[in-house]
C-alpha cells in the first residue's frame, strides 16, 4: 500500500501534537521536539500501522515510547518517540542497547538518536503473533519453522554477548517478519541481568502461549516435557551444542 507523508508541521495541530508529546502534549514540549526533529533531518510523518492512538494509526506502542513512519531526508525510517509520562528521562541508553544489539546481527538497523527520539530502520512486515493467525497454504510449515529458526538464532546471539532483550515471553508483539525475520523493541533490554533470551522465546513460542496453539496445527512439535528438558540443558551451559540440540528436537536444523 502506498504510504501517505505528511510534513512534520502537523505535529503543530491536534491531534497529531498528542503522538510527538503522548499523553499530554505542552506547547513548550512541542517545539522543543519539533527542534530536536529538525536536526535529526526527519522531514516527513505517515500515520500508519497496526496500532491506534485516537483516530491515528501508528506502528506500535510501549512503556517508554510509540513508533511511527518517518522520512529522514529521502529515506523511510521508524521514529521512536519517547512518551512524555515514561520514567526515562532520555532515550539515549536504549539507543546503546539497540547499536550493541546490531553488532551481533540483531534488530532494526540504529541510524541516529537524540534525547527524545531514536531513527532506526523501517521494518515492512507484520507482527509474529498477526502472521501465524494469517499464514495458511502450501508451504506454511516450511514458513513456520524458517520464522521460528531465524528468531531462535537471534536470540542466541543475544545471549552470547550478554544482552537480554527483556520481554520475548511475549514474542508475539516482538517480532516483525516481513522480507527478514527480526527480533524488535529493545526498550526493557539489559546487560545487567542474566540472559533468557533463547529460553524466553522458545517457551513464548512453543509452550502454552495463543500462538503455540496456532502454531500447533500446522507444525507438529516435540512436547513440552521434552522442549522443557532440552531447555534446562541450555540454560545450564549457553552453549552451540546445546542450542544445536534444541534446533535438532524442534526439528529446525535443517531449515
Amino acid at each position: 500500500m502506498k504510504q501517505s507523508f505528511l510534513p512534520i508541521k502537523i505535529f503543530l495541530n491536534e491531534p497529531y501534537s498528542k503522538i510527538l508529546c503522548y499523553p499530554n502534549p505542552s506547547k513548550r514540549q512541542i517545539t522543543s521536539r519539533m527542534n530536536e526533529l529538525k536536526k535529526l533531518k526527519i522531514s516527513k510523518i505517515a500515520f500508519e500501522g497496526s496500532t491506534r492512538i485516537g483516530n491515528l494509526q501508528i506502528l506500535g506502542k510501549g512503556y517508554v515510547g510509540v513508533v511511527v513512519l518517518a522520512k529522514q531526508k529521502t529515506k523511510t525510517v521508524a521514529l521512536k518517540i519517547r512518551r512524555l509520562d515514561s520514567q526515562r528521562n532520555h532515550m539515549n541508553d536504549e539507543a546503546k542497547l539497540l547499536k550493541l544489539a546490531n553488532k551481533a546481527g540483531v534488530g532494526p538497523k540504529f541510524i541516529s538518536n537524540s534525547r527524545n527520539f531514536i531513527v532506526m530502520e523501517y521494518l515492512d512486515g507484520e507482527k509474529i503473533g498477526k502472521w501465524v493467525s494469517d499464514i495458511k497454504g502450501k508451504g506454511s510449515v516450511k514458513k513456520i519453522k524458517s520464522a521460528i529458526k531465524k528468531t531462535l538464532e537471534d536470540c542466541y546471539n543475544l545471549d552470547k554477548i550478554g544482552l537480554d532483550h527483556g520481554e520475548l515471553s511475549s514474542v508475539r508483539k516482538h517480532v516483525i517478519i516481513g522480507k527478514n525475520t527480526t527480533l524488535i523493541d529493545f526498550e526493557s533490554s539489559s546487560v545487567k541481568r542474566r540472559v533468557s533470551n533463547v529460553t524466553s522465546a522458545t517457551q513464548g513460542i512453543l509452550i502454552g502461549s495463543g500462538i503455540s496453539k496456532k502454531i500447533s496445527r500446522i507444525y507438529k512439535c516435540p512436547s513440552k516435557n521434552e522442549i522443557i528438558s532440552v531447555l534446562r540443558n541450555y540454560k545450564k551451559d549457553k552453549n552451540r551444542t546445546n542450542f544445536d540440540e534444541l534446533l535438532r528436537i524442534l526439528k529446525l536444523q535443517n531449515v
